[in-house]
């Protein structure tokens, strides 16, 4: 099978290989590949050192099932299927047993700890698997993931009540997820980007945002400090990644016992005065990845378009364009692209 293929532990060492077809062992099933979407972590791969190599990238992916290795029960070939990030879980820990095993500590990731979803097949542990709604396409599957990481963070993790104004800071496919959710709970999203995110601005205002800002071209603390009476925002969620400029942000624009939602990672160690937080009496929430059930709510939010795949998802590419999409996803030439590995040139 044809597959992108990350072969030396230098930044950009990637290209598409013919590599061994997997099988699919014992509880597991063998994908084919639909779509799989470009995240902020591939680019950051990307751009950096690896760890293991050959490894292939990929992982929020949607697809056919194949062929059923032994044991499974839930599903048969021809089935159509999302799947969620950890290609394995111990199953076993604390954590594991109380259904939280995103967080379990052996957790191994697919295009981080064994080969993902940038290829013409993939292998998957049954308990990963999703059923798709037969009335939502397989691309637009393929954004399940990115749409459980928003929901997690805002739905779960925060507190929107109806009438709220929410600062979402960040345009990437988190930021505009989140930017959904937050609507989808009654909240009045203002989304902050920068210069060069003018289209993923413009994507923002079509998907519910009531304001959108450039922060360096706009004092985003005096526009929301205006529009809220100068008391600031009871929720801002940060989805920008290795930034600490943006927590500085936050906790200038979140009011007094706010909170603070923070989804993007940071790439090194933050140096920033952080008494607001403890003035302010916010609460500083961390969110990461997702669970069964907002796999299973979230995929039925997209059949029900009322997460708008549409809006999202400005490329979609064969696998031998996968370097534009990369490209264009640095750029911000790109909303969200996406790689359909057994699509045709």
């Amino acid at each position: 099978m044809r597959a992108l293929v990350r072969f030396d532990s230098e930044p950009k060492q990637l290209e598409v290989r013919e590599v061994e077809t997997p099988t699919p062992d014992e509880g597991q099933v063998l994908i084919k590949v639909s779509a799989c979407g470009v995240c902020g972590s591939d680019l950051s791969v990307y751009k950096g050192s690896s760890r293991r190599t050959p490894l292939v990238p990929g992982h929020e992916f949607s697809g056919e099932v194949a062929e059923v290795g032994k044991g499974v029960k839930n599903y048969k070939s021809g089935d159509r299927v999302t799947c969620e990030t950890a290609a394995w879980v111990c199953g076993e820990c604390a954590l594991c047993r109380t259904g939280n095993y995103n967080l379990c500590r052996k957790r191994i990731g697919y295009g981080f700890g064994v080969d993902g979803a940038f290829a013409e097949y993939v292998v998957a542990r049954e308990g990963a698997l999703h059923h798709v709604p037969q009335n939502l396409d397989l691309w637009k599957a393929s954004l399940t993931e990115p749409a459980c990481v928003a929901y997690n963070a805002v739905g779960v993790h925060s507190r929107v009540e109806p009438g709220d104004q929410v600062v979402v800071i960040g345009t990437g496919c988190i930021g505009l997820m989140a930017t959904q959710v937050v609507r989808m709970f009654g909240g009045k999203p203002i989304v902050v980007g920068v210069s060069g995110d003018e289209k993923r601005l413009d994507a923002s205002k079509r998907l519910g945002a009531t304001q959108v800002y450039k922060s360096d071209e706009t004092d985003v603390y005096e526009a929301v400090m205006d529009q809220t009476d100068g008391i600031g925002v009871p929720l801002v969620v940060d989805a920008v990644g290795g930034v600490p400029a943006t927590v500085e942000l936050a906790l200038r624009l979140v009011r007094p016992l706010g909170q603070i939602t923070k989804v993007g990672w940071f790439h090194g160690a933050p140096n920033f005065n952080m008494d607001a937080l403890l003035g302010k009496i916010v609460t500083l929430q961390g969110s990461f990845s997702h669970t069964w059930p907002t796999w299973e709510r979230c995929l039925q939010l997209l059949a029900d378009n009322e997460i708008l795949s549409d809006e999202m998802v400005s490329h979609k590419l064969p696998l031998d364009q996968w370097r534009d999409g990369y490209e264009w996803s640095m750029s911000r030439e790109a909303v969200k692209a996406v790689i359909c590995p057994n699509d045709a040139a």
